[in-house]
């Protein structure tokens, strides 16, 4: 289900999802994700909102803003793997 996109929000804030501070050996990839997670979706660039993707963060809020950013760029959010015609 998608959901109305407040760009002025946060995922945290959304979600209503306020996760403690990762530890200090936290993998960068779980500190960087963390971060994102704060900051309003407005402010995330097309490569903060691929990388939370793919970590199946915020789905539900992000999938809107990275389709339209695909669609006016004509550039993929992710990359497609799927074969390409043959059999």
């Amino acid at each position: 289900m998608t959901r109305l996109v407040h760009r002025d929000r946060s995922l945290e804030e959304l979600e209503r999802d306020r996760r403690p501070a990762p530890s200090g050996d936290a993998t960068r990839l779980v500190a960087t994700a963390h971060a994102l997670r704060r900051k309003p979706i407005g402010e995330l660039t097309v490569e903060d909102m691929r990388l939370l993707i793919r970590q199946n963060v915020g789905l539900a809020y992000l999938l809107p803003p990275a389709l339209e950013v695909g669609s006016r760029s004509r550039t993929p959010i992710l990359p497609c793997r799927g074969r390409s015609g043959g059999r």
